[in-house]
């Protein structure tokens, strides 16, 4: 009797971590976004006219407009040589976009246009410093620069990294623009904490997070 009630309990056991190793191993499955698809008819003119940051936040973007949204910051346009739509010194590309939702933070894969999961949890609050003008928003994109990509070891090398992380954060601004969501860009990070989250190597730095929504109210 003993024996047929420990032999039901280990299996209760094993089914309990079988069901929780599958359910955890659902959480960090990679997302396959839809294939980009920009509005050709927005104009760059009207664009410039209305980028702007704003810090009030609606809704989450839907899969198309997640996958545009990446695209257009550092997606890759030129299949035949792998560039991006932003430029980085020397085409290092020693950009990483990572993308920090309600569900997990995800690293933006531009080869592939997936979603690689990184953190099975919320952490959008280390994205931020000041919760009262980011704590609404649904996408929190987080740039991350890895400097063993690049081949300067003096001042330059920071300037130009720097220099490659507006790129990337001002064609999030004007896609932004062009389809009416709010955004704003910061510094203001706890970089330590954040880091430790993401698990960085020593040689990849923080650089800046940017936040993405619906308009407040949709």
């Amino acid at each position: 009797m003993k024996f047929r009630m420990l032999i039901t309990s280990m299996t209760c056991v094993l089914f309990i971590v079988s069901f929780a190793l599958s359910a955890f191993a659902q959480d960090l499955k990679p997302i396959q976004l839809p294939e980009p698809k920009l509005d050709p008819t927005k104009s760059l003119a009207q664009a410039l006219k209305e980028r702007k940051t704003t810090r009030e936040y609606g809704g989450d973007l839907s899969p198309q407009m997640l996958s545009n949204l990446l695209w257009a910051a550092c997606g890759i346009n030129r299949a035949d040589s792998g560039k991006r739509t932003a430029p980085t010194a020397k085409n290092w590309q020693e950009m990483d976009v990572y993308v920090a939702t309600k569900q997990g933070m995800y690293l933006y894969d531009p080869k592939g246009n997936t979603l690689i999961p990184v953190v099975s949890e919320d952490i959008r609050p280390l994205t931020y410093t000041q919760a009262g003008r980011f704590k609404d928003a649904p996408i929190n994109l987080v740039y991350v620069a890895d400097l063993e990509k690049t081949d300067a070891n003096d001042e330059r090398q920071m300037v130009m990294v720097a220099m490659d992380t507006g790129f990337v954060a001002e064609n999030v601004y004007l896609f932004c623009a062009s389809e009416g969501l709010p955004t704003g860009f910061r510094v203001s990070i706890d970089k330590a904490k954040l880091g430790e989250a993401l698990k960085l190597r020593p040689t990849q730095t923080i650089m800046g997070a940017q936040s993405v929504g619906l308009p407040k109210g949709k």
